[in-house]
């Protein structure tokens, strides 16, 4: 299996926005059913303004599993303190558990080696994202957002942030 990440382009970002919401969707119902409420718009665990805005501020890369598209992933860049955010990662829940996330995440470090310390969130009900980013990448869980410990990016706590996790990758053995 050949795992490349390809940059994102203008006449894929539409399908890119839908597999991304497909891929969240599946990952809640196959947690809750269909009696899910942890919606962020109408049908939809991600909102398209999320995934926008992400695709936006940060770098997006396709997936990509001997040239067939299997998922996509954005990242946030700060070049001048290396401090890295992992904003969204999906996989094509038609080849989960196969080793291409943690395949994708591979490339990821060695497509940006200065980095010092990777971070990203994920909610506290995917619990095969939590799997993944401890046991499969080598993150560590630092925080929990929750009513009594809002995120500090969203200060007004609406609770539409309530019950995320938070993880940091340290990567001093490339220091």
């Amino acid at each position: 299996m050949a795992i490349t990440l390809t940059p994102l382009t203008a006449d894929d970002r539409e399908q890119f926005i839908l597999d991304n919401q497909w891929a969240f969707k599946y990952g809640a119902m196959e947690e809750f059913g269909e009696q899910d409420n942890h919606f962020e718009e109408e049908g939809e665990i991600i909102s398209r303004k999320t995934i926008e805005r992400c695709i936006d501020e940060g770098v997006a890369y396709r997936i990509r599993e001997d040239g067939r598209i299997v998922g996509g992933l954005i990242l946030k860049i700060d070049e001048e303190t290396q401090h890295n955010q992992l904003e969204i990662l999906f996989i094509d829940p038609k080849v989960h558990s196969k080793g291409i996330g943690q395949a994708a995440w591979q490339e990821v470090e060695r497509l940006y080696p200065e980095t010092k310390v990777w971070e990203t969130c994920t909610p506290y009900f995917e619990t095969r994202n939590i799997h993944f980013y401890v046991n499969r990448c080598g993150f560590h869980i630092v925080e929990f957002y929750n009513s009594h410990h809002p995120d500090p990016h969203y200060p007004d706590g609406d609770g539409e942030n309530d019950g995320f996790f938070r993880f940091e990758k340290r990567m001093t053995d490339k220091q």
